[in-house]
């Protein structure tokens, strides 16, 4: 699983059936042993601990692997960083990693990567979530209008989201400051201003700055930004 958008909707519709069962009580287990590792590097909290939780839940076998403890420090190429990994038996590799599409240089291994987030890319577990969350609302995405709101020129979460919602029906909206977006995403949707916006619409997603993806000052406080864009 590398992007949202080599998913259909169909797919995707499948992939959040199974997952309510699963939140219902369903038990998956995996048939054969498999090892799985989570490369992060970049920082995460949720998204990392999620993965973990998730695997051991199906009953994977988990192999630790801290990329501040790795041969990456001394100049190993994630190439040969998952190349290795594929050679000692790991069947499945998680990562998150700050170049967009990083997985294109890892077309010639033959191990499964789940992608966690690639710069400002894409992140389809969190849209998977996102996704699932709206349909445990709603039940459908039909003719739902959903803002997506904040940093969304630097947010791998807007960018993967956008699109799919637009394929399942969904009206989508995009609200934030004008020099944080991205005129390529209005092909997916409409901006607007937000105050506006809010009384006429279903789903609001809230985006944080995405400070590390920033290469000049924020002109923003965290206080102003809250006010604006933020849940309170």
């Amino acid at each position: 699983m590398l992007a949202i958008s080599h998913f259909s909707p169909k797919k995707i519709e499948l992939i959040l059936d199974q997952a309510l069962e699963m939140a219902n009580g369903k038990k998956y287990t995996a048939q054969d042993e498999i090892f799985v590792s989570n490369l992060f590097f970049e920082d995460s909290t949720r998204t990392k601990i999620s993965f973990e939780m998730a695997e051991r839940k199906l009953g994977l076998s988990v192999i630790p692997f801290d990329t501040s403890q790795s041969s990456v420090n001394k100049g190993e190429s994630l190439y040969d960083t998952a190349k290795t990994l594929e050679s000692i038996g790991l069947n499945l590799l998680v990562i998150r990693h700050g170049q967009n599409q990083y997985y294109d240089e890892l077309k010639n291994i033959k191990i499964t990567i789940i992608n966690a987030g690639d710069g400002t890319g894409n992140h389809p577990s969190q849209t998977i979530l996102d996704l699932m969350t709206i349909k445990q609302e709603f039940g459908s995405f039909k003719d739902l209008k959903i803002a997506i709101a904040g940093d969304v020129k630097h947010s791998r979460v807007a960018n993967s989201a956008c699109d799919i919602l637009r394929k399942l029906g969904a009206k989508v909206y995009f609200s934030g400051p004008r020099e944080w977006f991205d005129e390529g995403s209005l092909m997916n949707g409409t901006y607007r201003e937000i105050d506006g916006l809010i009384p006429e619409i279903d789903v609001l997603m809230l985006l944080r700055i995405q400070h590390e993806r920033h290469h000049q000052k924020i002109k923003y406080s965290p206080e102003e930004y809250l006010r604006k864009y933020g849940l309170t």
